[in-house]
């Protein structure tokens, strides 16, 4: 059977995607930031959360041996965090900046391979950290990527539906065209190299897609030197997209998540449905087995990640695991302050000092009592400030400030705020709202940052912009406004 363990509750947007070493576990969000646990207890480490990327962080992956964790952003940057000290060890620049939607380490860790938004590949050599070869392929985003066993092959799935395999000299040694109609969302090779009946190297892979199909593949090198793709299972446990998969340690079961909430549990081999898994309240963006204990992490748009360990992976054919029959903990989870972020600006020392009681931060209150620290200033603190200005010398007590002065932050998104009135980029409630040529409204600073440092392209849809003009939003600008005259009334 199929039990939930414990939901964790530290991120503050959708869950982008979870990845497990032998040791860790770590999330990335819309939020901008990267939580890391310890895979033994899932208690969050010190360092976390991880703050360095400017935009939402679509993926992240650890290496072999989990030293290192990778993190790809929309940013158009591939981050390299240490895994002893929360410490950036590199910063992978993605050629023609675009937004990286995936990246992922070869099995031995040599080599790193990330995606972007205008389907460039960039193949890294790890151990320098330089770029060893690009790729691209034509019209469409670069939005799943694997390597195989072996780690002399990888590869990647687009939003125009195709799987293409590639060598590390970037090679196109293979194309599944229209592999899942309307695009790929996920693919992952499976660990073991298996031999095929001639002799031939094979390889399972695991891909999912906007057609709602989870498909698994046989991929056989052939001695003439040619690659054979062949379709063995499709699998049709869910009825929405399916967003994510991915396969346990051995390779015996694959599980996958959905835009109908779900979460299915293969028996890999075979494709035989196990479990159908009901608690997220959002679609599934996200799933992980672990490689060291029978236990499964999936990320949603709830901005939750829920854990659960696996009792018996061929126990129970098709079971649904109800909301009744799970036996959940809570890690993570926030308590209201009471406040939106409308108003901390406008809080005074006072304020201040009563909210770091509430969030248990007593440690600080001296230092910020005798900095005057008020709502404004509250608002513009970072871990180096703290650090530089305020003389706390706690990393772990810098970053929990840190994480705590973020929720403040993203308050409004829980706190009911429509959606139309949050910039794309920002996610956070406009005060400039401007129409850009794709049709779409941003905040002015933040979409002419964008067109600065994006070769003009739309943050929505990826198509190049035909113009750089903004035009000013004032019916927007002023719904926004009715509306936060009226929380304040509200709060008040």
């Amino acid at each position: 059977m199929v039990s939930l363990i414990c939901t964790l509750q530290s991120h503050r947007d959708d869950v982008n995607c979870c990845a497990f070493s032998g040791s860790l576990l770590a999330t990335c969000s819309a939020d901008k930031s990267i939580c890391v646990y310890s895979a033994r207890d899932f208690s969050e480490l010190p360092f976390s959360p991880l703050s360095g990327h400017g935009y939402g962080v679509h993926c992240c992956c650890f290496s072999a041996c989990g030293q290192y964790l990778a993190s790809c952003s929309t940013d158009a940057t591939t981050v390299v965090w240490s895994m002893d000290s929360g410490e950036i060890e590199a910063v992978l620049e993605h050629p023609g900046r675009s937004p990286v939607r995936v990246c992922a380490f070869s099995p031995d860790s040599s080599h790193l391979v990330s995606g972007g938004s205008d389907g460039t590949i960039a193949l890294w050599d790890f151990t320098s950290r330089t770029l060893r070869r690009t790729g691209a392929v034509s019209d469409t985003s670069v939005v799943a990527c694997s390597f195989t066993p072996c780690g002399q092959l990888f590869i990647t799935g687009s939003t125009y539906g195709d799987l293409r395999l590639w060598d590390l000299n970037m090679n196109h040694l293979h194309a599944e065209k229209n592999a899942h109609d309307l695009g790929v969302s996920c693919c992952q090779f499976a660990p073991q190299i298996m031999k095929g009946t001639d002799g031939c190297v094979q390889y399972r892979l695991a891909s999912c897609g906007q057609d709602s199909l989870l498909k698994i593949w046989i991929v056989s090198l052939l001695s003439s030197a040619g690659i054979k793709m062949q379709l063995a299972h499709s699998l049709t446990g869910q009825s929405a997209p399916v967003l994510s998969c991915a396969y346990s340690a051995d390779g015996q079961m694959l599980v996958s998540g959905s835009v109908d909430k779900t979460v299915t549990v293969y028996q890999a081999n075979d494709g035989i449905l196990l479990y159908t898994l009901n608690q997220h309240e959002r679609y599934v963006t996200a799933c992980a087995f672990s490689p060291m204990a029978p236990l499964i992490a999936t990320g949603s748009m709830d901005k939750t990640v829920n854990i659960w360990r696996v009792e018996d992976g061929c126990g129970a054919q098709g079971k649904s695991l109800s909301d009744e029959a799970a036996s959940v903990s809570s890690i993570g989870g926030r308590k209201s302050s009471g406040h939106s972020r409308l108003m901390v600006s406008e809080w005074s020392e006072e304020d201040v000092l009563a909210w770091l009681r509430e969030e248990g931060l007593e440690a600080v209150i001296d230092v910020f009592s005798s900095n005057n620290i008020d709502g404004e200033e509250l608002l513009s603190l970072t871990k180096e400030t703290l650090s530089s200005e305020l003389h706390i010398e706690s990393l772990g007590l810098r970053s929990k400030v840190i994480k705590k002065i973020e929720e403040l932050k993203m308050a409004p998104v829980s706190n009911g705020t429509p959606d139309e009135y949050l910039c794309p980029i920002t996610r956070e409630i406009m005060k400039d709202p401007v129409i850009a040529a794709d049709g779409y409204s941003y905040e002015r600073e933040a979409i002419e940052s964008w067109i600065n440092t994006k070769s003009r392209t739309s943050p929505m849809t990826n198509l190049p912009l035909q113009t750089t003009l903004l035009t000013p939003n004032r019916t927007l600008k002023m719904a926004i406004l009715r509306w936060t005259t009226s929380r304040v009334s509200d709060f008040r």
